[in-house]
């Protein structure tokens, strides 16, 4: 898939004209994207694979501005999402009855998010995702509690910030200091009494060896095997509710899903804990087996 052609994304006026051009692409019907799929697994055909592809290339546009405000160009995080979901496309598995859409937004999100770190920093900003919850959502929370979003934070504030992300307070200090330093100088003095510490002197690179970051992503992969497995069986009211309420960075409300399924609030709560239950067995079952 790597000589798929596809749409140019640039900034300025380009921007504009690639998301109209996006738009003329035809979304596909169930049936149609299985189809497709199934092509391109069995018989690796590249027209079938670009079909599904293009389909889903305003999807990589709605995600990719949803992270317009970390300083980055659009073009950029429009151009990592569609790797993201070209990724998804090669691995997907139509029979496991999930539409490419709901997959492929988790390998759109992710190629956008780690993309954001990369950029963000020369010192990798965290690899723990409750710290990539925290880079991505630390903002949002600093303005709902009306914090300032520059400067130190005080320890009062700390605090409120670490009971709301389940963090040390130290963390959320930390996480605030490289954030609001993106812009510094790496080798601007510390302070002004005239000692010879730089900016650079006090950053760590927190990341992991390269053995502990391949484990990670293999483990990654198979809890993610685990629970794809998981949710294909399920009754499809019963997979939707679950990853609209537990696999959405937004979950949909309670009210909303009855309102789609016609059942009232506690009906579809309900339905949401079975589901979860009967995930969590599941996974826990096919983790023993391993």
């Amino acid at each position: 898939m790597s000589a798929m052609t596809l749409p140019v994304v640039s900034e300025g006026p380009g921007l504009a004209r690639y998301l109209n051009e996006i738009k003329k692409f035809p979304l596909l019907t169930a049936d149609e994207e299985y189809m497709l799929a199934q092509r391109f697994r069995e018989h690796g055909e590249t027209e079938a694979a670009h079909r599904l592809v293009t389909s889903h290339l305003r999807l990589v546009a709605k995600i990719a501005m949803q992270y317009r405000g970390y300083g980055l160009p659009v073009s950029d995080l429009i151009s990592e999402g569609n790797i993201g979901l070209m990724k998804a496309v090669k691995k997907f598995e139509p029979e496991r009855g999930f539409r490419l859409s709901t997959y492929a937004m988790w390998w759109i999100k992710a190629s956008v998010t780690e993309h954001v770190l990369r950029s963000w920093s020369l010192v990798k900003m965290g690899t723990m995702s409750a710290q990539k919850k925290l880079f991505f959502s630390l903002r949002k929370a600093k303005a709902r509690l009306q914090i300032l979003d520059s400067g130190e934070l005080d320890p009062e504030q700390a605090e409120a910030l670490s009971r709301q992300f389940g963090l040390p307070a130290d963390d959320i200090l930390n996480m605030n200091r490289r954030m609001s330093a993106r812009d510094y100088s790496l080798n601007a003095p510390v302070s002004e009494d005239g000692d010879s510490v730089e900016f650079l002197d006090t950053l760590v690179d927190e990341s992991p060896s390269p053995e502990a970051i391949v484990a990670q992503r293999e483990e990654a992969g198979i809890h993610n095997e685990m629970l794809q497995a998981a949710l294909a069986e399920l009754p499809e009211r019963e997979r939707h509710i679950f990853v609209e309420r537990r696999l959405k960075d937004d979950p949909v409300t309670l009210e909303q899903l009855g309102e789609v399924y016609g059942i009232s609030r506690e009906r579809v709560r309900q339905l949401e804990v079975r589901a979860f239950e009967k995930v969590q067995k599941a996974v826990t079952q096919s983790a023993r087996a391993a």
